[in-house]
This record gives structure tokens, sequence and C-alpha cells, in this order.
């Protein structure tokens, strides 16, 4: 899945993120509109976790939701 699709399908996959990390609030994926590095700076802030564990856990999350595709 490439970085158009992703923001193609915004609400989609925001709704699946915030299943994912429910910490995550609306404000928090506001104005992301499927920016990956944004996305997993804010998993990482939000969470605590290093930039390599937010890194690791979103991967796994694409794979989860078969968006291996994508270019990030």
């Amino acid at each position: 899945m490439n970085k158009d699709i992703i923001k193609g399908n915004w609400n989609e996959l925001k709704g699946k993120i915030k299943q994912q990390w429910s910490k995550l609030t609306d404000n928090d994926l506001d104005g992301i509109e499927g920016n990956i590095d944004e996305i997993t700076g804010r998993i990482q802030k939000v969470y605590g976790y290093s930039k390599e564990t937010a890194k690791s856990e979103y991967d796994a999350f694409k794979h989860r939701h078969n968006m291996n595709n994508s270019k990030n």
C-alpha cells in the first residue's frame, strides 16, 4: 500500500490505529493524513517508546492489516 492509498483510506486506517493504540486521540491523528513518520512519532511520544520500538510496532500493524506493500 503506497502513501497515496493510505491517505485515500485515512479514516478507515485511523479507526484501526485507534483500536491498536487506544491512547491516541483524534487530536493526535488529525492533520497526519497517513504520514507514516508522523504516525510512528505520535506512537513513540504517547507510549514512551523508542523510535525503533514505535517503528517495529507500526511495521507489525502494517503486516496484520496487509499493508506490506507500503514503502514506509
